[in-house]
Parts: structure tokens; C-alpha cells; sequence
């Protein structure tokens, strides 16, 4: 094979390999910040120096208002006994709570808490994000919505890929410099998604800061992503989890 050839063959093999796996980033971590670790991590959005946080389980799931250095409760508004809270979503003065089966969402305003409203939706709630224009839920699949922020209108959909394969478990979400951000339930990893045509661009691999082996249990997977855009920083957690970690925004 002549040099040219094996060029060739090379490019187009970087190239293959460029659009069938994104490739994985890990992060520094800047600084850690106690958690409560009763805390079944569903959502979490930051917004001018305060932490949103919506918790699950039956029984148990609230909305609340933290603050970052403290821990704080400022604010809480627990859920009915039968609704199971995930994914939050800030848009202007109200801040938006789904469920999880129940397929109810609250509506609620951000400074006091008090529900204005609820919305019926027709699939099953996991995560939820804002982009300025359209909520984007997601409900485990592979799938994610983008939706009236009135009406909870689906206006359209995009299937998320790593190259060919299609990837689920998308949990909760972030937007972030115009990207979708997605927890993949279960594992350490967050998908940065181009959120014109769903295909994953990276990987953001977070397995070194809070290992395997020091989690209460099984369940206490990472969950949990909010963007402070003034010091351009993630601050992401998980269920149960004790702390709090800021790492670099992607």
C-alpha cells in the first residue's frame, strides 16, 4: 500500500471512528459543597446564587429552595403523598416540576413556591430543561421532546445517538451554551447533545469523584445538573449523595 493509501485509509478511519463514538472528558473538580443525603436527587437548576432542587419517591418528594454554602432550606413545598417528583425547569418567574407516572406537572412561582397551576402530559416524566424557547423532557428512552412551555405542547422530537447507536436512559437534563446535557441513568456519564440533530458530541465522565465503593447503596447514582452561567460551572450530585461537586462547564 503506497503512502498516499495508507493516508487515505487512515483519515477515513479517524473519521469513522470520530462520528461512531464521541469521546469522553473528566473534569476537575474546583470545589465541593455539603448535600443532604436523605435527598433522592431528581432535578436541580441554579439560578442567581440559589440551588432548585426536586426530590422523588412516594412519600417523599418536595421542591425546594437551598443555599449553595450553607445547605440552607429556604423553601420547601412537598408533593402529594401519591406523585412522584422528577425533572425541574425554570422559565422566567415559574418554575415547572413533572412527575414521574402520574404524568402531572406543577407549576409553580419561583419566589414563593405556590402552585399556580398543573398540566397534563402523555408520557411517562424523567428530566426536564429549558432553552429559552421550548421545555425538553426526556422519559428514559432515547427520546427527547421539545414542548410549549405553556401548554406542554410537543412541538418535535429528536432521537440521541453516539454515532449509530441509539442511546436511552436519558435522565436528567441541563441546557447549556446551546447544548443538551443528559444523565445517563445508572452510570457516571453525561451526554453533551447537539440539540438539532440528537447525536452525542461527548462524554463527560464523572466516575472519579465520588467512587463506586463509597455510595450508601446501589440506588445512589449521579443525578443532578445545574449550570451557573457567571462563573461558567456545572454543579452536579446525585441521589443520596453527600456533597455537592462544581466542575468546569464543557
Amino acid at each position: 500500500m503506497s503512502i498516499v493509501a495508507r493516508w487515505i485509509s487512515f483519515s477515513l478511519l479517524t473519521l469513522f471512528t470520530a462520528t461512531v463514538l464521541a469521546a469522553d472528558f473528566a473534569p476537575p473538580v474546583i470545589h465541593t459543597y455539603a448535600h443532604d443525603p436523605s435527598a433522592f436527587t431528581q432535578g436541580l437548576v441554579w439560578d442567581r446564587g440559589l440551588l432548585y432542587e426536586s426530590t422523588g419517591h412516594y412519600g417523599q418528594s418536595t421542591l425546594s429552595v437551598r443555599e449553595l454554602k450553607t445547605g440552607r432550606v429556604l423553601r420547601q413545598r412537598a408533593l402529594p403523598q401519591t406523585m412522584f417528583g422528577e425533572g425541574i425547569a425554570l422559565v422566567g418567574d415559574e418554575i415547572i416540576q413533572i412527575t414521574w407516572q402520574e404524568r402531572q406537572a406543577f407549576v409553580y412561582d419561583k419566589a414563593s413556591l405556590r402552585l399556580k397551576r398543573t398540566l397534563p402530559y402523555a408520557w411517562e416524566g424523567w428530566g426536564l430543561a429549558y432553552d429559552g424557547r421550548h421545555l425538553i423532557a426526556s422519559d428514559g428512552s432515547a427520546q427527547l421532546r421539545f414542548l410549549d412551555p405553556v401548554t406542554l405542547q410537543e412541538k418535535r422530537r429528536i432521537e440521541v445517538r453516539d454515532g449509530e447507536q441509539a442511546i436511552d436512559q436519558l435522565n436528567e437534563l441541563e441546557f447549556v451554551k446551546g447544548e443538551i446535557l443528559a444523565n445517563l441513568y445508572g452510570t457516571d456519564r453525561i451526554a453533551r447533545i447537539s440539540p438539532q440533530t440528537g447525536q452525542v458530541t461527548a462524554w463527560i465522565d464523572l466516575s472519579h469523584i465520588y467512587p463506586q465503593q463509597e455510595r450508601p447503596s446501589r440506588e445512589a447514582v449521579l443525578n443532578g445538573i445545574a449550570y451557573d452561567a457567571v462563573q461558567d460551572v456545572l454543579i452536579v450530585t446525585g441521589k443520596h449523595w453527600p456533597k455537592l461537586f462544581v466542575i468546569p462547564a464543557p
